[in-house]
């Protein structure tokens, strides 16, 4: 992967909207547009590909409306959106734990189902304690296999962590995708600053391409924070399904459009999802299912 993969506020690089349309927890009752079924899930992609996101960020459940990582599952509904937006997203399956599964179950899905990218909590994926050998070995299998890895990261420890693994080699790279989850202060007027509690400097100072999420209507003030600062955005029901008003949004769709109109305000680009390979260094489609064959 390149060096330098993130823009500066004088040359940002287009700006990358990831959509996570369901997350592991809610449900229907939550909202009833809230995409569950492979069918479901892929009619939002088209809606947010639509919209102007280029990453879907996907969540699976089991028969029982339970998050899982079972790679049926996961096949389901890839096949379902690639047969509704083709290569128009790239769709970043997520490893997260959710208290049900470990480091090993997390790495095995992702070697067993080879996805274009995955997300991967650097404090589920290297717990405490853990051998660090195993990760760079697992970095390195998803690296020669084009498989985009994003390091999610939820506080000030999890980031200074990860410079020093970083540091060491561990990922076996000199630029990562990272995910800020942030802890927030809502703004109450336009215009005023947005606190990001959980980490000592945001936005942060890094040459990894960066984007940040945060839960609640205050994503709207975060993804104008990131699109002025070079940043990327995760927006969508897993996090928020809050208009600034407080009042439901329709779908996934409107908060995209809506992180969309802030980064034209800043003067940035919408990037495409083959924006958003370059940038990243993500494979096209063609070559995975060639690296999938081949195995």
């Amino acid at each position: 992967m390149p060096d330098q993969l993130n823009g500066s506020a004088s040359s940002p690089d287009p700006f990358i909207v990831m959509c996570a349309p369901n997350g592991a927890r809610r449900t229907h009752k939550d909202h009833p547009a809230l995409p569950i079924s492979p069918a479901e899930l892929a009619n939002c992609a088209a809606e947010v590909m639509a919209a102007g996101a280029s990453i879907l960020h996907l969540h699976v459940r089991d028969e029982h409306g339970q998050h899982s990582l079972d790679v049926d599952h996961y096949r389901r509904a890839i096949d379902a959106v690639t047969d509704k937006v083709s290569d128009g997203l790239i769709i970043q399956v997520t490893t997260e734990a959710v208290g049900r599964y470990s480091r090993s179950d997390q790495m095995t899905m992702v070697k067993t189902l080879r996805p274009e990218a995955v997300s991967l909590a650097l404090r589920e994926l290297m717990p405490d304690g853990s051998d660090p050998t195993e990760t760079q070995d697992f970095f390195g299998w998803m690296y020669n296999h084009d498989i985009c890895p994003q390091i999610i990261l939820y506080d000030e420890v999890d980031y200074q962590r990860y410079q020093l693994l970083q540091n060491q080699g561990v990922f076996g790279s000199t630029s990562n995708f990272l995910l800020f989850v942030v802890k927030k202060q809502q703004p109450e007027r336009e215009g005023e600053s947005f606190s990001a509690t959980a980490f000592g400097q945001f936005p942060p100072k890094t040459s990894d391409p960066w984007a940040a999420c945060c839960f609640g209507k205050q994503e709207h003030y975060l993804a104008a924070l990131c699109a002025q600062n070079g940043g990327h955005v995760r927006v969508g029901f897993e996090n928020n399904i809050w208009r600034k008003d407080g009042t439901l949004v329709a779908n996934n769709a409107e908060l995209v459009k809506t992180a969309c109109e802030a980064a034209q305000q800043a003067n940035r680009k919408i990037a495409t999802a083959d924006d958003a390979r370059r940038l990243l260094s993500c494979a096209p489609k063609a070559m995975i299912e060639q690296n999938k064959s081949s195995v």
